[in-house]
């Protein structure tokens, strides 16, 4: 069960719920840089994790839209960064999954200089939402990404899925060997956000996160 404290504010979550109630569209898709959206519009936002962390049922939750964002059997669809409008205030971007890819190497490679070029020159990314599945911690394709991230000082923050399909106390020592772990990280954030997309747990609280870095 995830722990119901909260290190938000009432008006923090009301702000974050608002936000997400507002209108969330799909806007295009990313395959090589030219085609990235100008940075001096809108800040953004990404979602990064292996292909089947739960990405997509995440950013579903936290729009409360069940189809937004494509849910796939197949591990490693997303090829491209998507991008969603989120209120004309933000944009999100849905990475593509890492570590099941279901393509030839030389894509994969392609891919991966894609993001870190990505990650490296976006002025306006203020954070990178690392999604780890609780019942399994940290692996070693993603401590590659997040040496990816501490390289092209990115910051970010992990965001753990599935919450619900582990114990309290299986819950909060993941979270304490995530936090020691973070600590050899420059660019990771400290705090980590428990969730459930099945449960809707920490999913308010994600949503003020994201409304604290949209300064709304």
């Amino acid at each position: 069960m995830i722990k119901e404290d909260s290190k938000y504010t009432g008006e923090e979550l009301a702000t974050g719920k608002n936000l997400f109630a507002s209108s969330c569209q799909f806007m295009l898709g990313v395959a090589n840089l030219e085609q990235l959206p100008p940075d001096n519009i809108l800040d953004e936002i990404a979602f990064a994790g292996r292909s089947n962390v739960g990405k997509s049922s995440l950013i579903n939750a936290l729009t409360g839209r069940k189809t937004l964002a494509k849910t796939s059997g197949t591990p490693g669809r997303t090829q491209q960064l998507n991008y969603f409008n989120l209120a004309d205030k933000l944009y999100m971007v849905d990475m593509p999954g890492y570590g099941f890819a279901q393509a030839p190497e030389s894509l994969v490679k392609k891919w991966q200089k894609m993001i870190f070029a990505y990650l490296q020159g976006r002025v306006n990314l203020k954070r990178v939402f690392l999604l780890i599945d609780s019942r399994h911690g940290i692996k070693k394709v993603d401590k590659e990404i997040m040496e990816m991230l501490d390289k092209a000082a990115v910051n970010y923050q992990i965001v753990l899925t599935k919450a619900d399909k582990i114990s309290s106390v299986a819950l909060t020592k993941i979270i304490n060997e995530t936090q020691k772990m973070l600590k050899e990280h420059p660019a990771a954030h400290i705090e980590i956000i428990p969730t459930s997309s099945e449960k809707n747990k920490g999913i308010d609280e994600l949503r003020a996160e994201i409304a604290r870095l949209a300064q709304i």
